[in-house]
């Protein structure tokens, strides 16, 4: 499924080279998470990726959201197509 011009199947381009970035981090954590030897690239990476998902389902779900009341709406007075063929 094409959204907005992202493939949601793979959400963003995995393949895009890498890009250097600064950041601030608490001084102590960072320093912690180096003695554990934590790849904090992958683990940022990771986490941005998953709020990344979350934010863009945020999305979806505002800009859909009178047409999922609409179909919720309906299907609360008028069921499924499917209920008269239901055999149980």
């Amino acid at each position: 499924m094409i959204y907005k011009g992202i493939d949601m199947t793979m959400r963003y381009d995995k393949t895009a080279k890498k890009k250097a970035t600064t950041l601030s981090i608490n001084s102590d954590l960072l320093a912690k998470v180096k003695e554990l030897d934590i790849n904090i690239s992958a683990v940022l990476q990771e986490s941005l990726e998953k709020e990344f998902i979350l934010q863009k389902e945020k999305q979806w779900c505002e800009e859909n959201k009178e047409a999922i009341e609409k179909y919720n709406k309906d299907l609360e007075e008028n069921g499924l197509i499917s209920d008269e063929h239901r055999i149980w």
